[in-house]
């Protein structure tokens, strides 16, 4: 019977060979189900009472199954004596696949579990995303920077950085010796320097000339002379007014330009405008608070006093700023030992 069930399900010549061998109820092959070797075992345990019993097998279990007993020889062979065969241990059945397993002599198996990064989108992460991104040069600016006396004037006189060149009639470079050791900043020109195209002249001028010669100095002799600005600031009425900062953030690289080519030993700002411009303070800040003190502009000694205009209405200050040009010629000997 054993031999007819074994011939339906196919596997007959394979079975009948390990019948021969006594071995046919312990050595299961893998192909053949679990239920189909229960099945055959028991019948071949009803026709041949000294077959052996076959392991039950579970299904799920990758648990391996201890052998049963030997059973006695069979009764068509009682001469021989068959010695006990170890039974294998009968395969579980297939488990999914939990986890890439790595073949002898074969790539490492976690490449396998790296494989879903070949369907992720490459993510670009742009140099320096901390980084403060570096301040944009001014093209304009960096020329200036370049420039010698005639290449400056030549570009203050075709300025158009801010919309003071609308209603100019000149602008106002400087004047002066070029290798001064003392340099006088003023605010902006005013009308008569608008027309003429030099700065402080009229009665602000002739105060300042003044001065000058009370220092032993004066213009065109070892003394220079600019503003802030280059061209005449005024309001809706046609008046002079202060020059706003996106003015002076326009034209203020020229006047850093004429330092850097003068090379002053001392600088003078002649009034609020020119002190806070160099210095950088707050609008707000009175010239009274930045006198009798030294400050400095790029290592250069700078001096803070009235403005020649603001003194021709506030006469009373004019022993004030003889005081503060006192400290610009004492700063200018120690500079000078």
């Amino acid at each position: 019977m054993s031999e007819q069930t074994n011939q339906e399900n196919g596997f007959g010549s394979s079975l009948a060979l390990l019948d021969a061998l006594g071995i046919g109820p312990v050595w299961v092959r893998r192909e053949l189900a679990v239920e189909e070797v229960q099945e055959q075992a028991q019948q071949q345990a009803n026709a041949t009472p000294t077959a052996a019993a076959v392991e039950t097998v579970e299904s799920p279990s990758p648990v391996p199954v201890q052998p049963a007993r030997e059973p006695a020889p069979m009764a068509e062979r009682p001469a021989v004596q068959a010695s006990p065969v170890a039974a294998p241990k009968a395969p579980a059945a297939p488990m999914p696949r939990s986890a890439p397993v790595q073949e002898e002599g074969g790539p490492p198996a976690w490449l396998d579990e790296m494989d879903f990064a070949a369907s992720l989108e490459p993510v670009l992460i742009p140099e320096g995303e901390d980084d403060e991104p570096a301040p944009a040069v001014d093209p304009v600016i960096a020329r200036i920077k370049q420039m010698d006396w005639p290449q400056l004037k030549e570009q203050v006189a075709d300025c158009r950085r801010c919309g003071l060149c609308q209603g100019r009639k000149k602008t106002v470079f400087g004047v002066g010796d070029e290798k001064a050791k003392w340099l006088f900043i003023g605010e902006g020109p005013g009308r008569n320097e608008d027309i003429q195209g030099e700065p402080f002249v009229g009665p602000a001028g002739k105060l300042l000339d003044n001065m000058l010669v009370s220092m032993g100095v004066k213009r065109g002799d070892n003394a220079y002379i600019a503003n802030i600005v280059k061209c005449r600031p005024t309001d809706e009425t046609g008046r002079d007014r202060p020059p706003s900062p996106q003015e002076v953030a326009s034209c203020l690289p020229y006047l850093q330009r004429q330092i850097e080519l003068i090379q002053p030993t001392v600088l003078v700002a002649l009034g609020k405008t020119a002190a806070i411009s160099l210095l950088g303070l707050d609008p707000t800040t009175p010239v009274a608070r930045l006198r009798g003190t030294v400050h400095r502009y790029q290592e250069l000694p700078l001096v803070v006093t009235y403005h020649p205009a603001y003194l021709l209405r506030s006469l009373q200050d004019k022993s004030k700023t003889w005081a503060d040009l006192c400290l610009a010629m004492s700063t200018y000997q120690a500079q000078a030992r």
